[in-house]
Order: C-alpha cells, then structure tokens, then sequence
C-alpha cells in the first residue's frame, strides 16, 4: 500500500493544478466544493474495499488458478493482461448502468456536474466491491496478483485522465481509445447519449456491441444525474442510493439546515489538507508500531470526510465534529510518535499543525457567517440506468 503514496500524491496534485487553471487561465467559474467533495468522496474506504478486492483475487490465483498466464512468453501475458482487463472492465462498466443494485453504486460518479479530472476520482464507496465478480475469472486463468495491480492501475490512471477538461481531440487515438472526448458522451445527460462509451481504455469494444456514440451538434453536453438530489456528504452519496434501491426512503437533505454557512475557501483547504493526511496514512501502511493508532487515525479520516461535507452543507453537527477530528488528528499522529512512528518528528508536526489551526479556524469563520443556499440542480433526465 505506500508504494501508492507517490501516485496518490501526483493525483492530487493534477487534480488541483487543473482546477487552478481553469479557474484563472480559462475565467471560468470552478465549484471548488464539488471539487472537494469529488476529492473526499470515497478515498479513505474505498481504498480499504480496494484491499478486500486485490486480496481475494490474490486468493484465487494462488488456490484455484488455471495456470493459463505462465504458460505464454511474458510478453504475451502483459498485451493478454491489458486486453483482458479492459474487456472485463467493459462488461462491469455496461453492467452498472442496467442492473438496478449495480446503479446503485455507480450513480456517485455519474452525479457530478462538472467534468474535470476531479470527477476521476468521484466515486461510491462500494465501487471496489461491486468490482470483485468482474475480474475473478483473470485470477482463475492465472493471472498473478502483481500483473492485476499493475494493469488496473495503468488503466485506471487513463480513465483518470480522460476525465480532463482541458485536453482536444486526439487525432487517429480517437479511433483506438476512449479519450476525454468519447468519455464526455458517457457523462451526457441528452437522451443521445445514455448508456454509450462504456469502455475504460479502449473504444473498440463500443463500437463492436453496439455502445458507442459520438458528439452530434444538435445534442448539447451537460452532465449530471437528476430525480437524486446531489450531497456534499460522502456517506450519503454512497448509502443513500442504496437505502432507496432496499426501499427505505431517507429524508431528503433540505439545504443549509443550520444557521451556519462555511466559506468556499475554508471548504477547500480543509480537504486539502485532510488528503495530505490520508497520503501520510498510505505511506505508513504496514509499518505503524500500535494497531489501534492505526485503527484511529483510519476512522477519524473517514468520519472527516463526512463531517466535511456536513460543514459544506452547513450542518450544525459538520461545525461540530471537523473541529474536533482536526484536533484529535494530531494527537493520535503524537501518540503514534511516541510509540516509534517512522518518520521523522517535524514531519508529523507538519502535518498536525495546519489541521488543528483549521479546526480552530472553523470555530471562528463559522459562527455568525450567512445562511447561502446551495445551488439548484437539474429536474429531469431522460434515462434507462437500473
């Protein structure tokens, strides 16, 4: 797991070198909260899901393997491995968008409004789960756990990419891969394009079942998902859809509930500053001294993620409880120190420090702030998902 530390970290920096350029170089209007909560949305648990899914397919391939991968030249086995997991991506993508349960989960990406490469990163927190039966049958014909990591990643750091919104067309690749221009189709809320593009890496499984569609002039792009009120809380965004597909009705999130708004910018920096956190939290995998320090730091960035969305939607218990997560971060980072934390002192002070002055921060910039409500969003679309 550290060795996803640096690849998390020049995620995060992408993300944000973009939303900056398209906020002054572009003029244009950037929802820094979406951006956040896209950020925030599934990282720290999902990534736990993640570690379930390679685990059990690291099962299988070692107890119920085929062994059909050793048998080729390496070469083979990598072209076989990337061909293989992009098809099985395709079916799993297509399948999320018919089956209602499947859906349920899905829909988290496909709620954001504005497509960027933090919309990459926009996810349920189930997602890996609902993953793992698509990519069993790799590990039955004998792919190695390693390969599998390998290849998801490569593929998954294109889909982050073609999530960009900065980038044009690119020439004879639009007719080998999906790219930014064919992904924005997926995205489209016009009945032109529902359930089209569902490749991952490459474009020539939609065009071979049927799936794919290209940009028409008379069918504007706009992105979203209506008749599902968006939130900027992460457990919502996950459960909700999935309380509804059970049959439970969950109350509808009725604006500011509160009488305390939080600015934009404290919004932003304070998921920030909890993603530095969660990186630190990779790159120490498998070497805390104490568990339970483990444990708490674990728990806490994931109620962080929810009490930060509460303080973006003006949540009274979202005032509340970031503060309070920004203050009891570091002193579990100080008592994992003095147990033999690696790393150096300074390093922890870093990063504790600047979390705690937001935590106290929000007590201040929160208290008497306006009520705004959040903006309104699209009410119907035509679609046939679940």
């Amino acid at each position: 797991m550290n060795a996803l530390a640096l690849p998390i970290a020049f995620m995060l920096f992408i993300v944000l070198a973009e939303a900056c350029w398209l906020h002054w170089q572009r003029h244009a209007e950037h929802d820094w909260r979406d951006t956040v909560f896209n950020l925030n949305s599934g990282h720290i648990v999902l990534w736990l899901f993640r570690g379930v899914e390679v685990a059990l397919f690291g099962w299988i391939a070692a107890h119920a393997s085929l062994n059909g991968f050793t048998r080729m030249p390496l070469a083979l086995q990598w072209l076989t491995g990337i061909l293989a997991w992009d098809f099985c991506f395709y079916w799993l993508h297509r399948l999320h968008h018919r089956y209602r349960l499947l859906w349920a989960v899905h829909v988290v990406h496909h709620q954001g409004e504005k497509f960027n490469l933090s919309l990459g990163v926009r996810n349920s927190w189930y997602s890996s789960l609902t993953s793992i039966p698509f990519f069993l049958l790799l590990a039955v014909l004998g792919m190695p756990v390693e390969m599998f990591v390998a290849i998801s990643t490569l593929h998954y750091s294109i889909q982050l990419f073609n999530h960009n919104a900065v980038t044009p067309r690119l020439g004879w690749l639009e007719y080998l891969l999906v790219t930014p221009a064919h992904h924005r189709v997926h995205h489209g809320t016009h009945a032109r394009y529902i359930d089209k593009n569902f490749g991952g890496s490459f474009i020539f499984w939609d065009k071979l079942f049927g799936t794919f569609e290209r940009v028409h002039p008379d069918a504007p792009l706009s992105y979203g998902v209506t008749g599902m009120a968006a939130s900027e809380n992460p457990w919502r965004a996950s459960n909700a859809p999935l309380l509804r597909y059970a049959g439970v009705k969950p109350s509808p999130p009725d604006g500011v509930a509160a009488g305390f708004a939080a600015p934009t910018w404290l919004v932003t920096s304070g998921g920030i500053l909890l993603f530095f956190v969660v990186i630190a939290y990779v790159w120490l995998e498998g070497q805390w001294p104490v568990w339970w320090h483990q444990a708490a730091l674990f728990l806490l960035l994931a109620a962080g993620t929810i009490a930060l969305g509460g303080l973006s939607e003006g949540r009274r218990w979202g005032r509340i409880s970031w503060p309070a997560i920004c203050l009891l971060v570091p002193a579990v980072l100080a008592g994992a120190a003095r147990h033999g934390l690696p790393g150096q002192w300074l390093t922890w002070l870093a990063l504790s420090l600047p979390l705690a002055a937001h935590g106290l921060l929000t007590i201040i910039r929160t208290h008497r702030a306006p009520v705004s409500a959040r903006p309104q969003h699209k009410e119907a679309r035509p679609t046939t998902h679940g």
